[in-house]
């Protein structure tokens, strides 16, 4: 089994440019928790430790990424923009990209499930992936792998203002405008505790002025405030 699903990321280390030299890590970054409660012979740990450390290298080269390119902006400023660049979407997004879902191992219920919890999935393993890439080739090797396939993404979030925080200007704006303070309220929770949807409601005066999902409150409740701010076309 290990061998035919090795042989199968033959094209994807083309993709991304990297033959690894254990072929294990790499196996390893695409296995959920999942696919081992359906497979308890396969020999590998599922991702989530690789996550782990792919989640604080990711961390690094892109703070030191910000830091050389944009002498002028303030602390607050580039770690704004960090989580724009590393949030759960953007990760999901470039993941997409590279067509990592093709490869993922999964139970078959977590195959089936193509909504929002599949997102962070892709977003967790892309995670893993830079770790795996960190153990495999040094620093170096995850460096480049994000210059082509996450930071290029920089520039558009710096020009259109996407590191904004929406709850933020959604706050300053009410105030101003409306003269009301947003009010965040849980509308719904769905799925297993482990990947969890969230739907938050951001309200004006107890009328609903927004609704956004994700995966967790607090980028649920962001999405919400960017469909406020855009319903009253203050962005």
């Amino acid at each position: 089994m290990l061998r035919e699903i090795v042989d199968k990321l033959d094209s994807f280390e083309k993709k991304i440019k990297h033959t690894f030299g254990n072929k294990s890590l790499l196996v390893q970054a695409f296995t959920h928790r999942s696919y081992l409660n359906e497979h308890k012979e396969f020999l590998l740990e599922h991702n989530e430790r690789l996550e782990f450390l792919g989640d604080a290298v990711l961390e690094l080269v892109v703070t030191e990424y910000l830091y050389v390119i944009y002498e002028k902006k303030t602390e607050g400023e580039l770690t704004s923009i960090r989580a724009a660049l590393v949030n759960t979407t953007s990760l999901s997004k470039s993941a997409s990209e590279i067509g990592l879902d093709s490869y993922l191992l999964l139970s078959r219920g977590e195959a089936k499930d193509k909504g929002r919890a599949r997102g962070v999935i892709w977003a967790n393993a892309f995670e893993a992936l830079v770790g795996a890439l960190y153990l495999d080739g040094g620093y170096k090797v995850a460096k480049k792998f994000l210059d082509s396939h996450l930071l290029n993404k920089t520039e558009t979030i710096v020009a259109g203002s996407l590191w904004q925080d929406p709850k933020s200007v959604l706050q300053e704006k009410s105030q101003e405008i409306e003269g009301v303070t947003p009010m965040y309220k849980t509308i719904k929770e769905v799925g297993p505790d482990h990947a969890k949807t969230f739907t938050v409601g951001v309200y004006f005066a107890g009328k609903l002025a927004g609704r956004g999902t994700g995966a967790s409150k607090q980028e649920a409740e962001t999405a919400a405030a960017r469909a406020a701010l855009t319903a009253r076309k203050w962005n």
